[in-house]
């Protein structure tokens, strides 16, 4: 099977083939429209249409640099071969320049520039989110502020009720009924307040992600509940007991809490371990579970990004999170450090850059649309210059080959056979034909030769002029440049 089978066979019908670059078929057709447009500036227009469009289509040089390659390569041959083409360089100059190289660049410019537009609005779309955000968290710490204060303010004046019915149930001489009044007024007063601190407590944890536990939510205190409640947990504990800084104890308390939970999910039975270990530099979390005695059932439903969670929340404590089987089993360990590094805390605001600078994204857009702005300057000039000074040296050779020698023009006499004339004559005539008088009658022809090849005198771009008929030459002239 060839290759081509082969390739075909890969491709899934209906599947659609790459993408062809516009720039391939564009900047062919806009150099060639140029090359036509030395003969006639009609073309220029066409040339400078799809020389733009080449640009800003499409993201590539390579197109253009080889059709502009082939078209001066073409030219330099049909000069070299009709030597009176060199008349038309300076028109091919304008045309490739004019008409194709600026409009290209002036395409790639706008393309580049879009480009960096759409960074811009994108930046700008990101600030406003990231405003969002602050905002937002602004709004919710507010908010946390404002529960704190009911708590401290409502909370009070219901430990005072509570107090006040607890005093009233004492006093003497109260009936019975107003007594079971007052106590249930105290137990509901009670029941209120530790209804309001655990509201509070998860308007808290909504705001700022970092909830504030009873005391007694300590981790002694979920392998109590996780063992009342049938799962075979033991806790074990070493090094010295100290208390621990907020930001870890919430950590841990998260860790072995996710743990037991996925344990009563995943392996309903299985014997677990909570080991807590406290040194002077970190607090160690590990709980381990054995393999469960019977077959698990399907486990319970849930979103899979527990273990996701408890790393980054020790993450944000300085601490470091691992976990995977062990044995039979399956083991979770974080390691918290004592004291939290203020590094490792949550920013209270979305990052941005340093000192306002531009994202590398934009700055790298800004770098393109300024190199492809400096190109459009510099490539153009560049192109002028290389091609006028090749057609100056390429006319300066050629003319070289066409002076005719001043003491040979001065020993020609009308009337001489052409064979003899043609002894002193250059090997070329000009290329072009300068405006000049030509006698008119059958059979004449007219010559035309340089005077001198240098540039900077005054009898250059003058001419000689030698006409013929019959053979014989029948006038000689001197026209100035």
């Amino acid at each position: 099977m060839d290759g081509t089978r082969t390739t075909e066979a890969m491709t899934a019908p209906g599947t659609p083939g790459p993408r062809r670059d516009p720039g391939a078929v564009l900047a062919p057709v806009a150099v060639a429209a140029a090359g036509l447009g030395t003969t006639s500036l009609w073309w220029a227009l066409p040339a400078m249409a799809a020389a733009f469009l080449a640009g800003r289509l499409s993201g590539r040089t390579r197109p253009l640099v080889v059709a502009l390659t082939v078209l001066v390569t073409a030219a330099s041959i049909a000069v070299v071969a009709v030597p009176g083409l060199l008349v038309l360089g300076s028109r091919f100059v304008v045309v490739v320049v004019g008409a194709a190289l600026l409009p290209w660049f002036a395409g790639r410019v706008w393309r580049q520039y879009q480009e960096l537009t759409r960074l811009g609005w994108d930046r700008a779309g990101r600030l406003e989110r990231e405003q969002r955000l602050v905002a937002e968290q602004a709004r919710l710490r507010e908010r946390a502020r404002i529960a704190q204060d009911m708590h401290d303010a409502l909370g009070h004046d219901l430990s005072l009720v509570a107090l006040s019915a607890g005093a009233l149930k004492l006093a003497p001489g109260l009936a019975d009924e107003h007594r079971a009044a007052a106590e249930d007024v105290r137990a509901r007063a009670a029941g209120a307040v530790e209804r309001l601190g655990q509201v509070i407590g998860i308007l808290r944890e909504d705001a700022d992600g970092a909830p504030t536990e009873p005391a007694d939510f300590a981790v002694a205190r979920l392998v109590e509940d996780a063992a009342a409640s049938g799962l075979p947990a033991v806790l074990r504990t070493e090094g010295e007991e100290y208390e621990m800084p907020p930001a870890v104890e919430r950590a841990a308390h998260r860790v072995v809490q996710e743990a037991l939970t996925n344990v009563a999910k995943h392996a309903p039975g299985a014997a677990v371990t909570v080991r807590l270990s406290r040194t002077a530099g970190e607090v160690v979390v590990s709980v381990e579970n054995t393999a469960p005695p019977a077959p698990v059932a399907p486990p319970l439903p849930g979103g899979g990004l527990g273990l996701i969670g408890l790393d980054e929340r020790v993450r944000l404590a300085g601490g470091s999170f691992d976990c995977g089987p062990r044995g039979n089993g399956f083991a979770v360990t974080a390691r918290l450090p004592r004291t939290p590094s203020a590094a490792a805390r949550p920013p209270s605001s979305p990052p941005s850059a340093p000192g306002g600078t531009l994202p590398p994204e934009h700055r790298r857009a800004r770098r393109r649309a300024g190199r492809a702005l400096a190109a459009a300057v510099a490539v153009p000039l560049l192109a002028t210059a290389v091609l006028t000074g090749a057609l100056t040296a390429w006319g300066s050779l050629t003319l070289s080959h066409t002076v005719l020698d001043p003491d040979d023009y001065a020993a020609l006499r009308v009337g001489q056979n052409r064979a003899e004339v043609a002894r002193v004559l250059p090997d070329r005539q000009l290329p072009y034909r300068p405006r000049a008088y030509e006698p008119k009658g059958p059979g004449i022809e007219c010559e035309y030769y340089a005077v001198t090849a240098a540039r900077f005198v005054s009898s250059s771009g003058d001419a000689y002029q030698l006409c013929f008929q019959g053979g014989r030459l029948i006038g000689r002239t001197v026209f100035g440049g």
